[in-house]
């Protein structure tokens, strides 16, 4: 009978295969477990420091302000490219409806960039967060702030209060408002008022780079049905939308129906 005969080049061979297969193995482990730690920090530890930092935003202005609280709490629930909606003007003077402005406080100074100096409160969402001055997203959407686009107009002056938040991720303030219906209420204060809008209408989904919905009389450009015709006292939500993407915006607008000077 014949004994097989082994070739050492064909047992090298196996090795090799054997050794080529066990790394391979290994490298897709070692980044499979890579990207979950990028998935959970991204989805879990930017949303808990952010929101961390919000939180002691706002109790620094409260005690600023001298209130020792506020008028409710939470902890607000992405990519938001806001830069790219700028405005392309500004109020006039007056406006069709609304406060007269000579009521209102407009004679405080513009805020510093990215520098906090209002709080928003959504009831319905639960949520109170810092307003900064910019849409800056490592000095200000990132923190778990709302941000103030430059160029609108300040809480309670005739014209567009326009802001942006983070939908998903850093704190995801403005994640539900697509919950916001008709009549709900948006608090902004400030050092020397509390200025309260009500929702009036949504646009679910617009262009990254449709300007009109935060100009002085908001009117979508891409989407002419939506939006104003006429001066007012005016805010605008803007996120991202569908969540987890920044391909499109979605819009929240609202209307000023009280302004109570800070006591």
């Amino acid at each position: 009978m014949r004994v097989p005969v082994v070739q050492h080049s064909s047992r090298r061979r196996s090795t090799r295969l054997r050794r080529v297969w066990w790394g391979g193995g290994e490298v897709l482990v070692t980044v499979g477990l890579v990207l979950l730690l990028l998935v959970v920090h991204q989805l879990w530890w930017t949303n808990r420091e952010a929101r961390r930092g919000a939180e002691r935003k706002v109790e620094a202005l409260e005690r600023e302000w001298g209130d020792g609280g506020g008028s409710g709490a939470g902890d607000g629930s992405g990519d938001t490219s806001a830069s790219s909606m700028s405005p392309s003007g500004r109020a006039g003077a007056g406006g069709a409806d609304g406060p007269d402005p000579r009521t209102a406080d407009t004679a405080r100074s513009t805020p510093g960039w990215s520098q906090a100096y209002a709080v928003l409160t959504i009831p319905r969402l639960g949520l109170r967060v810092p307003v900064a001055e910019g849409v800056s997203k490592r000095d200000v959407l990132n923190k778990g702030y709302v941000g103030h686009y430059p160029g609108t107009q300040q809480p309670g002056q005739a014209g567009n209060f326009a802001v942006a938040g983070h939908r998903n991720t850093h704190g995801e303030p403005f994640r539900y408002i697509n919950r916001l219906r008709a009549k709900d209420v948006v608090k902004v204060e400030t050092a020397g008022a509390t200025y309260t809008y009500v929702v009036d209408k949504t646009l679910r989904q617009t262009s990254a780079r449709d300007s009109g919905v935060v100009r002085a009389v908001p009117r979508s450009v891409v989407k002419t049905g939506y939006g104003y015709s006429e001066p007012g006292y005016y805010i605008t939500l803007t996120t991202c939308t569908p969540e987890y993407t920044s391909r499109y915006r979605l819009v929240v607008w609202g209307k000023l129906v009280s302004m109570r000077p800070r006591s």
